[in-house]
């Protein structure tokens, strides 16, 4: 199995949201007993590069972060823009990324 097969990398996309998700729930673990937290810059951070769907599974699940303004709007954001970006690559006609890409080098 090669790196560039879809497979692969939805499997290393699962995986990554299971530790983001991970990483939300030791949050909350922290939260509730008054230990040290994780910033919620990494937990956006996280979101964004790839974890939303860990992050909003953890959020909803967990209930953790639900009322948090501005992380919640924050959030939703970048959901918003992994949809649009996933939409992109699932619609967009053959060769429309190859050419973006080129025009931003």
């Amino acid at each position: 199995m090669q790196l560039g097969q879809p497979f692969t990398l939805f499997l290393i996309y699962l995986l990554f949201n299971v530790i983001v998700f991970c990483v939300y729930w030791w949050d909350k673990q922290a939260a509730i007993e008054g230990e040290w937290r994780v910033s919620e810059n990494t937990l956006l951070t996280l979101a964004f590069l790839g974890g939303s769907l860990g992050a909003v599974s953890a959020q909803r699940l967990l209930r953790h972060k639900t009322r948090k303004e501005p992380f919640r709007s924050i959030l939703m954001t970048i959901v918003g823009l992994h949809v649009v970006i996933a939409a992109f690559w699932l619609f967009a006609p053959a060769g429309t990324l190859a050419r973006l890409l080129t025009l931003m080098e």
